[in-house]
């Protein structure tokens, strides 16, 4: 595995809009940036570019990656400074949590990883984080096979309406997408490909919650 420090860090708490990236291009290129050269540098048209705007599209992590190619800036936090706040946290290096229909833990080998608390929403010392890898493609484009996941440990509290979750159902772990109303539990991935699943309340205690998606890695090779 590489060095943390050579790891592109996405703060999993945040997202970009299309007119906020033209500006952070611009400083960051120190060149004036428009619709037209942002268009040609993602290799779609102007007016797709206008319509996103629009629309207030995200912007995806792989878009993010062709941006820094073509201007040749870095718009990831690819260093961490000495004066930064670190947290060592487990990494489990063989665990995977499906991202797609379900995947079997083989091992709980782990190792202790060196994050910046700055990339953890939400982050408290009084809090317990590990970190896991994802696998599928389910929650594309938010979530890529093969990125690594912070989680933040269950601790009793309800579960907010529409936030990532790592748990484990027959046996198996997922990441997804979940909601809550009065007699059932909602499982959604962002991959419009993947249905809606629902667990019923007289079903919901198979359902083991083992914490929520805090911050990832994209691995940007």
């Amino acid at each position: 595995m590489r060095h943390v420090s050579s790891i592109n860090l996405y703060n999993f708490g945040e997202t970009m809009k299309l007119d906020e990236l033209i500006n952070i291009i611009t400083n960051r290129a120190d060149i004036p940036v428009n619709q037209s050269l942002l268009a040609e540098s993602l290799g779609v048209t102007r007016q797709t570019i206008s319509n996103r705007i629009k629309n207030e599209s995200e912007v995806t992590v792989s878009e993010l990656k062709r941006v820094e190619d073509f201007f040749n800036i870095s718009l990831f936090k690819s260093e961490m400074s000495a004066e930064e706040d670190i947290t060592y946290i487990d990494y489990y290096t063989d665990v995977f949590a499906s991202c797609g229909t379900g995947s079997i833990v083989f091992s709980s080998e782990k190792t202790k990883l060196p994050i910046a608390v700055s990339m953890i929403s939400g982050y408290s010392k009084n809090k317990l984080y590990s970190m896991i890898n994802a696998s599928g493609n389910s929650m594309a484009p938010t979530i890529d096979n093969g990125d690594k996941l912070i989680v933040e440990h269950w601790n009793g509290s309800q579960i907010q309406d529409n936030k990532i979750y790592v748990f484990c159902y027959n046996n198996e772990f997922f990441v997804k997408r979940l909601s809550k109303n009065l007699d059932e539990i909602i499982i959604k991935s962002d991959n419009p490909e993947y249905r809606v699943r629902t667990i019923s309340e007289k079903n919901a205690s198979d359902l083991i919650l083992i914490g929520k998606i805090v911050a990832m890695i994209k691995q940007l090779d």
